[in-house]
């Protein structure tokens, strides 16, 4: 599903503008965006978390010549489903 599929969903069973759709959409992308950007983790109730992690410089091999290379450290986005989220993936 892409940002587009989320604002034809909302514009259809909400009733909005298709406009007011997407501005809808952007602005809840964009407030993610910037809390996570700040440090700060996203919990959406019966939906999931979103947490910020932060990965340590590594080594790691290059899988076509074998040579060991550095891998460097950043930061990733992982999520994790809430309770409610796997039971009902699970029931259907």
């Amino acid at each position: 599903m892409t940002k587009a599929d989320i604002a034809k969903w909302i514009h259809k069973h909400v009733g909005t503008s298709q406009k007011d759709a997407v501005t809808t959409v952007d602005a809840v992308l964009d407030i993610m965006r910037s809390t996570m950007i700040k440090g700060e983790h996203i919990k959406i109730s019966g939906f999931g978390n979103f947490m910020l992690r932060d990965k340590h410089e590594r080594r790691g091999r290059n899988p076509q010549t074998g040579d060991s290379m550095p891998i460097t450290a950043r930061r990733v986005v992982t999520f994790r489903a809430s309770h409610l989220l796997k039971e009902k993936m699970n029931d259907q």
